[in-house]
């Protein structure tokens, strides 16, 4: 099957998909956050590799943490005549090849390249040396061009970018590099880790952290309208005024909103050396009410503990009373005491696996995820999820790339998506779905890089960044019936069925089809209905002489009621689907015309 699912026992077109916005963002991004602030702002975080960005009326609000600010005038350019290469010259700059900066105060240098096209966001090309680099801009210089931008220039300069995760990485390390000779082996890849960020709303604000790296903040402000604070930069968290002892290396945080302390799992310790001093098991918290608090005292509730089995912690997830916290090998939870202790830390079930980070969600109170080779579930006490597709997952996954396997919700289906790249792939290109009210399972093939269903917003939202571009799309998934605005394929093949244990032939001569189009917005929707014959066992349903078979193929739509067709095998599967544009479909229980027809 593909892009299907199961309603009362009846199988059907899954929802399509529309942008949620015709803007589109640079990266690969595999985590998104949506909250809303006492203002009324509907906010979604989207961080990728590349930058950070808050979604807000369809807009994407750059706010990536800056690397380094220059001087009013420190900035100069030079443009070359019949050439869209701008070279920038700033002594000293931090500059790298594809990294980022923005300019601010520039003006015209006279010609081709207006202020407009300067003061924006801009792709470092190359860098020439310690003090230029240059960048491409949309149009040819012409031979007026000249000048330096301005003496209010102002170049910032975005924090470094970080892998996508799509790409292989050779050499030292990798395979047999230096067995033979020095210098060679190494031709088999190892995928390089993406950058990861973690995202939560504290009140208005938003804190975020690249995994084993360091905490960032971004005020909302208290301005009635948001639009000065979007157009502000998130900044470390230890930069504000009162931080405290705050870690320099987090591999996740999260905000404990029920009591709104700040957490960090796997960190620094306090009073430590910073991030030569990381324990990948180390919980730290900050006062509460009091983010950039991490010193304990004896009038705060700043404090840490430790997490004894295990070697790292891989993610932590909150649920209703309680975070849970895996560990690679261990599952934890975490609950807040109230008491001097402030939280309390218990092991909950050992011996059990997480795929990645991301392949864990909870809904209707249960918490669901993926290990490293079958399903889980937690209840209040860890089980495993029994799954009719679990050799079909797990026999073609590469778990090597687990840290883009996506789990998320589809509340209006009871449904957990898991989105994970098949064993010759880097990217998630494949699906899981678990459909908890019915207990029913099925997959099919989607491209998807973050998944993200929010009360706040009308449809689940799922991100995607093609593996041969750098720009990303948000999509509204259960919206319409089309894959954005080509038409979606979608087929179901049935099992081989017989007469007789398969002693007999048949002779197949009409089909009453019972297929619903409602929710279809083509003038005419049809499917297509085949009928797959076999004379023996593992043969392939094709068209041969020899067999005396062949593959019935027949439309169907509103008006078919029944269809006369012959065929003759000793086995029989039937295929339904449809590849049109604005169609979409649910099978009842159609009727086969079948009788005996002997042995031969």
């Amino acid at each position: 099957m593909d892009k299907i699912r199961f309603l009362s026992g009846f199988p059907q077109k899954i929802g399509g998909w529309v942008k949620a916005t015709p803007n589109a963002f640079l990266g690969t991004c595999r985590w998104m956050w949506n909250w809303i602030t006492t203002y009324g702002d509907n906010f979604l975080a989207v961080p990728t590799n590349l930058k950070l960005y808050i979604e807000a009326g369809g807009y994407f609000y750059d706010v990536t943490p800056l690397e380094a600010q220059t001087a009013a005038g420190d900035v100069t350019f030079t443009a070359t005549n019949g050439s869209s290469i701008v070279t920038v010259t700033d002594t000293g700059n931090p500059a790298v090849a594809d990294n980022y900066v923005t300019f601010s105060g520039a003006v015209s240098l006279g010609g081709n390249v207006t202020a407009t096209i300067l003061n924006t966001n801009h792709l470092i090309a190359t860098v020439v040396n310690a003090n230029a680099y240059t960048i491409v801009v949309p149009v040819t210089a012409n031979a007026s061009d000249s000048g330096n931008g301005g003496a209010s220039t102002i170049g910032y300069y975005d924090i470094a970018v970080g892998p996508s995760g799509s790409e292989d990485g050779y050499g030292w390390g990798t395979d047999t590099w230096g067995r033979l000779e020095w210098g060679l082996g190494g031709e088999t890849p190892v995928v390089l880790p993406p950058r990861l960020w973690w995202v939560d709303n504290f009140d208005n604000d938003m804190v975020a952290n690249i995994q084993d790296s360091e905490i960032y903040y971004w005020e909302r402000g208290a301005n009635a309208s948001p639009q000065t604070s979007l157009e502000t930069r998130a900044v470390l968290l230890s930069s504000l005024a009162g931080a405290t002892d705050v870690p320099v290396k987090v591999t996740q945080i999260l905000v404990s909103q029920q009591d709104k302390h700040l957490l960090a799992f796997g960190c620094d310790p306090y009073l430590g050396s910073g991030a030569a001093d990381f324990d990948p098991l180390l919980i730290r918290w900050a006062s509460q009410d009091e983010p950039t608090k991490w010193a304990p005292t004896t009038t705060n509730s700043a404090g840490d503990i430790r997490i004894s089995r295990g070697s790292r912690i891989v993610r932590a997830i909150p649920t209703r009373q309680e975070i849970l916290v895996y560990t690679d090998s261990h599952l934890y939870t975490l609950q807040f005491l109230g008491t001097r202790d402030v939280f309390s830390l218990q092991e909950y079930a050992d011996n059990i696996s997480i795929a990645g980070a991301r392949a864990v969600v909870t809904a209707n109170n249960i918490t669901y995820w993926m290990g490293q080779d079958k399903f889980y579930a937690y209840t209040g006490r860890v089980e495993t999820l029994p799954s009719t597709l679990r050799q079909q997952v797990f026999s073609d996954i590469n778990l090597n790339a687990g840290f883009s396997i996506i789990a998320g919700t589809n509340e209006g289906w009871q449904e957990i998506w898991w989105i994970y790249p098949s064993a010759d792939s880097n990217v998630p290109n494949r699906y899981v779905i678990f459909n908890y009210n019915e207990k029913i399972w099925y997959y099919g093939n989607i491209e998807r890089t973050g998944w993200l269903d929010s009360s706040s917003r009308s449809y689940p939202i799922a991100v995607n960044t093609s593996a041969n571009s750098t720009t990303g799309y948000l999509y509204y998934q259960e919206n319409g019936v089309d894959d954005d605005e080509a038409a979606m394929e979608s087929y179901i093949l049935s099992n081989d069925f017989d007469i007789g244990d398969g002693e007999q032939f048949m002779l197949t001569r009409r089909l009453i089809p019972d297929v619903n189009f409602d929710g279809s917005t083509a003038n005419d929707p049809e499917v297509q209905i085949q009928i797959l014959p076999r004379r023996f066992p593992g043969n392939p349903a094709t068209d041969s002489a020899t067999d005396q078979k062949s593959i019935i193929e027949t439309a169907v739509d509103t008006y078919t009621q029944q269809v006369y067709i012959r065929a003759r095998a000793r086995q029989m599967a039937m295929q339904i689907g449809s590849t049109g544009l604005g169609v979409q479909w649910q099978l009842g229980s159609p009727r086969l015309d079948a009788r005996a027809d002997g042995k031969r």
